[in-house]
């Protein structure tokens, strides 16, 4: 059985958040995508959370993490494309519930508003909590429209 492919990306900001959240989906048994950015050199967001709506887009990844300094910026350009579907989060409550009722396919977070203890629990609640369906599927089909 080959492992799940999840796409990550950041920019300069989100770097080091990225590394340590791509060492812990590598741990945690699935294939990493890095779409970089690779050091903490200044670069633009958008080309980095559209490299990942890209992949998702392709089949080259089936999830994707997302990061730079707010997550605001790189969720807004992933989101972009139609095969897209990020969720910025801050905790784990807004993680757990972008799987349930948004069947969410891409984490957003910001390496500059939350800690890397909280970023890891985000990471892992996004992988382990199931899209609900029922109710929220006639929503989310809506999404993708």
């Amino acid at each position: 059985m080959t492992a799940e492919t999840i796409a990550v990306a950041s920019d300069h900001a989100g770097y080091e958040m990225k590394q340590q959240l791509a060492e812990e989906l590598r741990a945690k048994g699935f294939e990493v995508l890095d779409l970089g950015t690779n050091g903490l050199e200044s670069v633009d967001y958008p080309d980095f959370g559209v490299a990942l709506g890209k992949a998702i887009e392709e089949g080259k990844a089936q999830r994707g993490l997302i990061v730079c300094g707010s997550g605001i910026g790189i969720s807004i350009a992933a989101n972009r494309n139609r095969a897209v579907r990020a969720a910025l989060c801050h905790d784990v409550t807004t993680a757990r519930l972008c799987r349930q009722h948004n069947d969410a396919n891409v984490l957003a977070m910001g390496a500059r508003l939350i800690g890397p203890e909280t970023a890891s629990q985000c990471l892992t609640a996004f992988l382990e909590t199931p899209f609900e369906g029922g109710r929220h599927q006639r929503r989310v089909d809506k999404l993708g429209a």
